[in-house]
């Protein structure tokens, strides 16, 4: 959804829509500033009920670390993608797994330092 400023010719859309279409419908912005908080406490809601779904001070750090640690254990539920790695690394099915496991530990390596204030 764009908003027109002006010259409506010059509406950031990629295809030739007709004036009606390129403008927003204030009905729909005040229809979606209704149903905005619903949507955040759902939200909030998900963030309390699951560790890795991050909050508002979710740093890049632990994101990452969320994020290779849901895929590592992605790959050991998964036979199929084990017996993958396994002939792709030629290494025994158990190794594999072995690995994947150490790797979950510190998936993106030592934490960054915090800044002291």
């Amino acid at each position: 959804m764009f908003l027109c400023q002006g010259n409506f010719d010059v509406c950031a859309v990629p295809f030739d829509f007709t004036f009606q279409s390129r403008c927003v419908n204030f009905q729909s912005i005040s229809r979606l500033l209704f149903l905005l908080p619903d949507h955040i406490h759902q939200l909030e809601h998900l963030q309390s009920k699951y560790v890795g779904t991050g909050h508002a001070d979710t740093s890049k750090y632990e994101w990452l670390v969320n994020q290779h640690r849901d895929s590592y254990s992605s790959y050991l539920g998964h036979f199929d993608m084990l017996n993958f790695f396994a002939i792709a690394e030629n290494e025994a099915k158990a190794r594999v797994r072995f690995n994947l496991m150490e790797r979950m530990l510190q998936p993106c390596g030592p934490p960054p330092e915090k800044p002291e204030e």
